[in-house]
């Protein structure tokens, strides 16, 4: 059931987001209409302080939450991941060498120390992508890490060590196919934890400037009028929440199935 649902949400936002040049009814950056005007026939969800159509904005929004967030995942991913089977793998001091490392950048909170970095890079798409990838990259190396020690005690890897197999086969054949699995898992629930993390710095405008669409940077400019009774300046957080909720329920959904087929 959540496989499904998280399937369904994610695949919303996601064709949405790709078709928004043929959905919007207009012009994402440009005024459309009286500022401030409720939801109605000409504009599904209203427009903002400057006149803009919010249904046209929040469409294509998503376009660079999603990019980001799926670049800061693929990159995170990487990294992480290929340190964590080369820690686990190889152990000794260099193996407690990069856990310090990552223990210490797992001590900070993920969102400070994404706009840290973020505050450093200066504001656009690519660095706020690899200042949140950078966030993620010890979730992906512990995950990495404890699997590959599991597996490297298997009975099958000995045995392959025993007839002399070249290392890169032992990696690469006998271990890694056994951690894919638990990398895609992981990956589609990050990719929620980023597209909230990219909200955030959008919010705190690290991310796109304006005029450009974006949900967070969308919030941030709406926060005076909302409290003022334009509820509808909250859509772009509702479609926050739906794609976060989507990812979280489709790596869930993932996780349960992939559980399954082990037992």
């Amino acid at each position: 059931m959540m496989l499904k649902v998280g399937a369904t949400l994610v695949l919303f936002i996601v064709l949405l987001s790709a078709l928004a040049p043929l959905i919007a009814p207009y012009d994402p950056t440009k005024r459309a209409g009286n500022p401030l005007s409720p939801p109605g026939a000409a504009h599904l969800f209203g427009t903002d302080n400057l006149g803009r159509d919010v249904f046209s904005r929040v469409i294509y929004g998503g376009q660079a939450i999603i990019g980001i967030s799926l670049l800061a995942t693929l990159f995170s991913a990487a990294t992480g991941f290929t340190l964590g089977m080369f820690s686990g793998y190889v152990g000794g001091k260099i193996d407690r060498g990069l856990n310090m490392v990552m223990d210490s950048m797992y001590a900070f909170p993920s969102l400070i120390l994404a706009i840290a970095i973020a505050s450093v890079l200066g504001p656009s798409p690519l660095n706020a992508a690899l200042a949140i990838g950078v966030v993620y990259v010890p979730t992906y190396f512990r995950m990495a890490r404890n699997e590959t020690m599991v597996v490297k005690s298997s009975l099958f890897v000995e045995a392959a060590v025993a007839l002399g197999a070249p290392q890169w086969r032992i990696v690469f054949r006998h271990i890694l196919p056994n951690l894919v699995p638990s990398l895609v898992v992981v990956a589609t629930i990050n990719i929620a934890d980023a597209a909230l993390t990219e909200s955030a710095l959008a919010f705190f405008g690290y991310t796109v400037t304006p005029p450009t669409p974006d949900w967070g940077l969308d919030l941030s400019s709406a926060r005076s009028y909302i409290v003022n009774g334009s509820w509808w300046l909250l859509t772009p957080g509702a479609f926050i929440v739906i794609t976060a909720l989507g990812f979280s329920l489709l790596g869930e959904g993932l996780g349960e199935k992939i559980g399954k087929k082990e037992i």
